[in-house]
């Protein structure tokens, strides 16, 4: 099998891993699938010789086992910092600064207190990933990051509701 296939089959599992994820209230499995699934696209941008998704990727599979346990200020800064490092240390060109700012965004996202504001933050990561997949030409994270936002959306309105489709009146005001 060449390495472009199994990429995309590393990807499939981790559509499965994030389409999950944004199913759970809790913040902590939300967290745990974030983590498995950000190691598979790594390997997977490793594959295509992506190496700036593939170090972002593998970082923010860390970063997500961390914000498991801590959500202190002081990590996040040190995975925005590591994050500018290896974008800068693999720079290839748009990929790179799109990859980047999704990275960095997320890192904001995956140290918020509360799911809501985690899901509200991860909703402007991923459009950027998204962006960063449609430019190195992979199907599968396209198809990744496309269900990520769905399942993200769906997931939001399950617990939250969305503004004129039937808001669940009260639940706001938990988080």
């Amino acid at each position: 099998m060449s390495p472009f296939l199994i990429s995309q089959a590393l990807v499939a599992v981790a559509i499965l891993l994030d389409l999950s994820s944004f199913q759970f209230r809790q913040r902590r499995r939300i967290l745990q699938c974030l983590c498995l699934s950000t190691l598979l696209t790594s390997v997977h941008f490793g594959l295509l010789e992506q190496w700036t998704g593939a170090g972002l990727m593998l970082l923010a599979s860390a970063r997500f086992a961390v914000s498991l346990f801590s959500t202190a200020k002081g990590w996040q800064g040190v995975f925005v910092v590591a994050g500018v490092g290896v974008t800068l240390l693999t720079w290839a060109g748009l990929p790179s600064l799109l990859s980047g700012i999704g990275s960095t965004i997320q890192t904001l996202a995956a140290f918020r207190r509360c799911d809501r504001q985690l899901r509200l933050t991860m909703l402007v990561g991923i459009s950027f990933w998204l962006a960063h997949n449609i430019v190195i030409g992979s199907p599968m994270a396209i198809a990744l990051e496309s269900l990520f936002i769905l399942s993200n959306l769906v997931g939001y309105q399950r617990h939250y509701g969305l503004p004129g489709f039937g808001s669940k009146q009260g639940v706001h005001a938990k988080s």
